[in-house]
């Protein structure tokens, strides 16, 4: 008998270590996507919330706290891509999202903000 009978094969361990970074892979994803979903609801309710009358200024306020928080979220969002790529668990085109969340509340509180 060969003194291998409670030890994994190599086979095995490869299996492990590939579900593991599989599973790595999905959680990393899993928390990019929350992130997302938080800021494009975020900039929903800031473009949503118009100014329909002059006494309305809590709207544009509203409206840039929304605005801003989604561009907070968002950079929080390209940091973690960027370490989640840099550790090879994600692929680049993550970039896309956060970039395009940034410059859609970028917009929303420059040149489209409600003007009172």
């Amino acid at each position: 008998m060969s003194g291998t009978a409670g030890r994994p094969s190599r086979a095995q361990g490869r299996r492990s270590r590939s579900l593991l970074g599989r599973a790595a892979t999905a959680v990393c994803a899993v928390v990019l996507v929350l992130l997302h979903a938080v800021a494009g609801y975020l900039l929903f309710v800031a473009y949503m919330s118009g100014v329909a009358d002059p006494w309305e200024r809590d709207a544009a306020i509203h409206s840039g706290i929304a605005a801003g928080l989604a561009l907070v979220i968002a950079a929080v969002s390209t940091l973690l891509t960027w370490a989640f790529v840099k550790a090879r668990r994600l692929c680049g085109w993550w970039y896309v999202l956060p970039a395009v969340l940034a410059v859609a509340a970028l917009l929303r509180l420059t040149v489209l903000a409600p003007e009172l």
